[in-house]
């Protein structure tokens, strides 16, 4: 069974402060299951995001997995913020979280597809 996301989230960022990266919930989706996209800003214009993985690979139904959206190097930050308000048109339900840290630290690495 899922953890709910409000829950995931919540554990998240309590994370990303324990390992000293300021993370801010920037949008608040659906409580129980509204999908979570990680942006992570590294404070000099670019930005690397990742958001949920289909739910048809291998585990994804059981705990949540992550891949990149916009690729495997960091893009501008404006490509980042232009790919969230394209998924929030689609999904008013999503979860935005966004984690400030110059080296790019995104702590989904037991989770990332």
């Amino acid at each position: 069974m899922r953890v709910k996301s409000e829950l995931w989230v919540k554990g998240y960022l309590r994370r990303c402060a324990y390992e000293g990266a300021d993370a801010v919930l920037m949008r608040r989706g659906d409580s129980d299951a509204g999908a979570i996209y990680i942006k992570i800003s590294r404070l000099d214009g670019t930005a690397a995001l990742f958001g949920p993985a289909p739910a048809g690979l291998e585990g994804a139904r059981e705990e949540r997995r992550w891949q990149s959206c916009l690729g495997e190097a960091p893009g501008a930050e404006a490509a980042a913020d232009g790919y969230l308000a394209r998924q929030i048109e689609f999904d008013p339900d999503i979860w935005v979280v966004e984690v400030e840290d110059r080296a790019g630290r995104h702590f989904l690495d037991n989770w990332m597809t």
